[in-house]
């Protein structure tokens, strides 16, 4: 099992709109930093899929995010954020690009 950990800073842009008062991460970065930590680890090398993610518990500003994920020699991998001991979210994903048709 490869990891990597982010954390999002408090003066990061998104949070002037997500949401002012109670900032949390947007699920959207929350997967982007994902893929580029495997991108980073080697693990991705071009397009993929993504083909299921589950948001399950709010990150706020500062909180340092552990990203784990199971590199296999196949096309699936899972992805598994937490802070502490709370999972935050989840994906999978496969090392092809999207079929034609699909939204990437």
């Amino acid at each position: 099992m490869s990891e990597a950990e982010v954390v999002f800073a408090a003066d990061h842009p998104v949070f002037a709109g997500h949401f002012p008062g109670h900032p949390i991460v947007p699920g959207a970065l929350l997967l982007a930093e994902g893929l580029q930590a495997l991108s980073r680890a080697g693990a991705l090398c071009g397009p993929c899929t993504v083909s299921n993610a589950k948001f399950l518990s709010p990150v706020k500003p500062g909180e340092r995010v552990l990203m784990r994920w199971q590199d296999t020699p196949g096309e699936s991998l899972q992805i598994v954020m937490t802070v502490g001991d709370r999972r935050v979210a989840s994906a999978s994903v496969l090392r092809r690009p999207p079929a034609a048709g699909m939204p990437s």
